[in-house]
């Protein structure tokens, strides 16, 4: 993973996973990793560990008001994660973040790959409103049949000590595969948690 430079022609795509040597001792985990006694926030894909000043926010698309990614705000920072489905055997995330690069670009935004705490990830400067712009990371690992995708923002884009509060987030993030068959790339299911309530998580 120390070579994480891509041509931009490259004519055969790294369909290696792209995940951090100790995923399944400190994640993200597989929900057969998970401390079955923590009590996780159950978000169908994905599971939250609570915390205090935890904020969470489900993403609604506007048409099919399906739950379309989940949005953790921590620490001045926000958390953006998905789940998908993924082959058993190869990864998505080679493939995946040359495709977010080129639709930065075209965006008129700027990027850079960087060799993160997650193995490569885009470092992107984003046109925003008035002129504008903002930073964002975004990481992505490989797991067991599952490929999780984080985009970060706010102050754990630019501060160190704020990077790795929402890094330790992103780690501690638990996948709910299931067993049911999807074709790769499909969004695993996400639904609103049982309880919209907790003692040290908000749910909006």
């Amino acid at each position: 993973m120390s070579d994480i430079t891509e041509a931009a022609g490259e004519s055969e795509l790294d369909q290696t996973k792209s995940a951090p040597a100790d995923r399944e001792e400190n994640g993200p985990f597989d929900d057969s990793e998970a401390n079955a006694v923590r009590p996780y926030v159950d978000l169908g894909g994905v599971k939250i560990l609570p915390r205090p000043d935890l904020h969470l926010r489900l993403e609604v698309e506007e048409g099919s008001k399906r739950v379309v990614a989940v949005g953790l705000d921590f620490a001045g920072s926000t958390l953006q994660v998905q789940p998908f489905a993924a082959p058993r055997s190869t990864g998505l995330w080679h493939e995946i973040r040359e495709q977010i690069v080129g639709q930065i670009h075209k965006q008129g935004g700027t990027t850079s790959i960087v060799d993160g705490p997650f193995g490569p990830e885009v470092r992107a400067e984003i046109p925003a409103g008035q002129g504008g712009t903002r930073l964002a990371r975004f990481v992505g690992v490989d797991g067991p049949r599952w490929f999780l995708r984080g985009v970060i923002s706010g102050e754990g884009a630019i501060n160190a000590e704020a990077a790795a509060q929402i890094e330790e987030l992103f780690r501690s993030v638990v996948v709910v595969r299931g067993g049911t068959p999807m074709p790769p790339r499909d969004l695993i299911p996400l639904h609103m948690p049982a309880s919209a309530t907790d003692q040290s998580t908000t749910v909006v």
